[in-house]
């Protein structure tokens, strides 16, 4: 089994790194091979809602200069996923919006790929704004037919600085109960 994950955020492993590095710490210790793709550094573009996705139905986006197919090569190959991403303006990144209608899209156009894996959400955040921004993400997972596993409470951490979130005591441990139920999760399913 494999869970792969992206990072959203334009901070290499910042505090949204952290708080998936702890979920994926705790799928490893049960035996899930794990991927983390960080975003920063690279330009994803958004849907340009040109519908070829579901003329070609190859299971690729037909925008070819960014990472998106690879991203969706990545998921296709995985029992798990975890879209990460930090607060922007009470919102997820720029970057992850666009993967999400650009994978979203090529998924419903290729009769629902993604139907059945198990997805969960992650989200750092200074202040406030994280609820909309883990709504968001659990969005994509429901719209796709996903399974959401649940943790001790939202999926968030809070933090501002690289590294703020490991003192965040209950974020880290929302993310380790996070990484038990998903390897639990998968194992009622895959195992």
């Amino acid at each position: 089994m494999k869970v792969v994950a992206f990072n959203g955020s334009a901070r290499k492993d910042g505090n949204t790194a952290i708080l998936i590095g702890a979920v994926l710490s705790e799928l490893e210790k049960e035996g899930i091979e794990t991927e983390l793709v960080q975003f920063a550094g690279h330009t994803i573009r958004g849907c340009r809602a040109c519908g070829r996705c579901s003329v070609n139905k190859d299971q690729r986006c037909v925008q070819d200069d960014d990472i998106v197919n690879e991203c969706i090569e990545k998921i296709l190959g995985a029992e798990g996923l975890i879209l990460g991403s930090p607060t922007y303006f009470a919102d997820l990144t720029s970057e992850m919006k666009a993967l999400i209608d650009r994978a979203g899209y090529v998924a419903r156009a290729n009769d629902d790929m993604f139907r059945r894996k198990v997805g969960a959400a992650v989200v750092a955040v200074r202040r406030a704004g994280a609820i909309h921004v883990f709504d968001s993400i659990n969005h994509f997972f429901t719209i796709n037919q996903m399974i959401i596993p649940g943790s001790s409470y939202w999926n968030i951490g809070i933090g501002r600085d690289i590294g703020d979130v490991e003192s965040d005591e209950e974020g880290i441990e929302t993310m380790q109960m996070l990484g038990q139920n998903m390897a639990w999760l998968l194992k009622k399913l895959h195992g």
